[in-house]
C-alpha cells in the first residue's frame, strides 16, 4: 500500500465506496464509480492495473459475448481473471471494473479480459500494456458518432500506436484489418469455409473496395456483409493467412452450432454465424496462451448467453430470446438466427434513438426485413421510442400488419407477449432497449440478476 501515492489511494477509497452505494442503494452505476475515481487522479487506471496480464476486445459487434467466452476460458484453466461482465466498456467502466477487483496488498499476477469502446481504445493504452490486443471487425454503427467504418479502425489505430509491444489478434476476414501500417505482432483468424454460396457482395455491404486502390473487392467465398476470403484483382492486396480458422460446420441449429477449428470438433451454445466468429477469437486468444483443446471444450459447453445477447427468460410460460442488434450488419446475423427455425415463433422489435444507440434510425431500411417472409412469425409486437418508425419498416417489409401489437409501456408489453399464440417469442432490441426492458423484467422478478 506505500507503494501507492495518496491521490490514487484516495481515488481507490472513493471508487470503492460509490461501487457499494450504487450497487446497494442505485441498483447499478456501473460507470460513476469511475467517474468520481478519475476526478481525484486521472491516472488512477495506472496504478490499479498493475498485477494484471491484460487482454483488450474491441470492434464494431461481438466484443461482449467475445469479452465473456475469453474470461471464462481463463477461469476454466484455473487462471486467476477480471472482466467488465455488465459492458461498461468506456474508461469510467473499465477503472469501475478494476477498482472493484483491487485489492490492497500484493497477490499473483492476474488476467484482466476487457471489453473496450473503439474509441476508448487510446484512453486504456495511455496507461496499460495490453498483452493482446483483439479487433473482432468493423461495420457501420452509430453513424452520428462514429462516421464511417476508415473514422472507427482510425480510432482503435489511435490506440494502438501507444503499445507497439502488444501483440494484435485480428479478423482476417475484415479487410480494413489486413497489412496495418503498425510495428506490433499481428496474428489473423477466420473462416476457411462458408454457409454462404454467394460471392457477389451485397449493395449494402460496408467496406466493398479495396482500402489501397479502392477497386471492388473480390471473393472465393463470403461469410456475411462484407467478411470473407477477399482480394482485389487490380492490385493483389488479398486476406492474410490465417493461424487459427474455422474449418468445417458440422451442424447449424436455431439454438447451437457444432463446428470444427484448426480441424477440432467444438460445440457453440450461442447460436449464429457471428457468435462462430466470437468463439474463434475466443479460441485464438486461448491456443497463443496454450490452453489445450479439452479446456475449451469444456469452456464452450458451459458459456451461457446473458445480458441481452440471447439471454433466454422465462415470461409467465414463453420462452423468451432476448438478442442485442444494432446495426444492419448485426442485425440481418440475427434475422439469420430466426430464419433458422422450423417452427412458429412470435417476434418483438424494439427500436430506441437514444444516445447509446445513435440518434439516427436510419439505418433500419439497410436491414433485411423481408427474410421474414420465409419464417413462421406470427405475433409481431413492436416498441422502443421509435416504434412507429420500426413499423413503418415492417409495412414495407410487406409483413401482415393485423399480426402489429404497437406498446410502447413496459408492464403492457410484458402482458401482451404473455398472451402471444407461440410459446417461443425473440425480442430483438437496439442497446437501451435492450438496458431499459431488463431494468423492467428485473424490477418485476423476471430476472434475477440486473448486470
Amino acid at each position: 500500500m506505500s507503494k501507492i501515492k495518496l491521490k490514487s489511494l484516495c481515488a481507490i477509497l472513493c471508487g470503492k465506496i460509490t461501487l457499494f452505494l450504487s450497487k446497494h442503494i442505485l441498483k447499478g452505476g456501473s460507470n460513476f464509480p469511475g467517474k468520481i475515481a478519475l476526478k481525484l487522479d486521472k491516472s488512477i487506471l495506472k496504478d490499479i492495473s498493475k498485477n494484471y496480464s491484460v487482454i483488450l476486445i474491441t470492434g464494431t459487434n461481438g466484443k461482449t459475448t467475445t469479452t465473456s467466452m475469453i474470461s471464462n476460458l481463463l477461469k476454466e484453466n484455473n487462471l486467476e481473471t477480471i472482466t467488465n461482465e455488465t459492458g461498461a466498456n468506456m474508461l469510467p467502466g473499465i477503472v469501475s471494473c478494476l477498482i472493484q477487483n483491487y485489492k490492497f496488498k500484493n497477490s499473483n499476477k492476474k488476467y484482466a479480459v476487457l471489453e473496450v469502446d473503439e474509441a476508448n481504445v487510446k484512453f486504456i493504452t495511455e496507461y496499460i500494456t495490453p498483452e493482446y490486443i483483439a479487433i473482432t471487425n468493423l461495420f457501420r454503427d452509430q453513424l452520428d458518432r462514429y462516421g464511417e467504418v476508415y473514422t472507427t479502425l482510425n480510432k482503435i489505430l489511435e490506440g494502438v500506436v501507444k503499445v507497439p509491444e502488444s501483440t494484435l489478434l485480428l479478423n482476417g476476414d475484415e479487410s480494413l484489418l489486413g497489412k496495418l501500417d503498425v510495428p506490433n505482432k499481428k496474428v489473423y483468424y477466420g473462416f476457411n469455409d462458408s454457409l454462404n454460396k454467394d460471392t457477389t457482395v451485397d449493395t449494402n455491404a460496408d467496406a466493398k473496395f479495396c482500402k489501397f486502390c479502392k477497386a471492388p473487392y473480390h471473393y472465393n467465398f463470403i461469410t456475411y456483409n462484407h467478411l470473407g476470403d477477399f482480394y482485389c484483382p487490380n492490385c493483389g492486396y488479398k486476406r492474410e493467412e490465417l493461424k487459427y480458422y474455422l474449418s468445417s460446420f458440422d451442424e447449424i441449429t436455431a439454438d447451437y452450432s457444432k463446428i470444427k477449428f484448426n480441424d477440432t470438433e467444438f460445440t457453440i451454445t450461442q447460436s449464429g454465424i457471428y457468435n462462430i466468429y466470437n468463439a474463434l477469437c475466443a479460441y485464438s486468444i486461448a491456443k497463443e496462451l496454450k490452453i489445450n483443446d479439452d479446456v475449451i471444450r469444456a469452456s464452450f459447453d458451459k458459456q451461457d448467453s446473458s445480458f441481452g445477447r440471447q439471454e433466454i427468460l422465462n415470461i409467465n410460460g414463453k420462452s423468451v430470446k432476448i438478442i442485442l442488434v444494432k446495426n444492419p450488419a448485426g442485425y440481418n446475423q440475427a434475422l439469420d438466427l430466426l430464419s433458422l427455425n422450423d417452427f412458429p415463433y412470435s417476434g418483438c422489435f424494439m427500436l430506441n434513438d437514444n444516445y447509446a444507440d445513435g440518434r439516427d434510425v436510419s439505418w433500419i431500411w439497410d436491414v433485411y426485413f423481408e427474410k421474414l417472409h420465409d419464417t413462421k412469425i406470427k405475433d409481431i409486437f413492436i416498441s422502443g421510442t421509435r416504434m412507429y418508425d420500426m413499423a413503418v419498416r415492417l409495412k414495407t417489409a410487406n409483413l401482415n400488419t393485423n399480426s402489429f401489437i404497437i406498446e410502447e409501456d413496459y408492464g403492457k408489453l410484458t402482458e401482451k407477449i404473455s398472451q402471444s399464440s407461440e410459446d417461443r417469442v425473440y425480442i430483438l432490441a437496439t442497446y437501451t432497449a435492450m438496458i431499459n426492458y431488463r431494468k423492467y423484467l428485473y424490477s418485476n422478478g423476471y430476472i434475477k440478476k440486473l448486470w
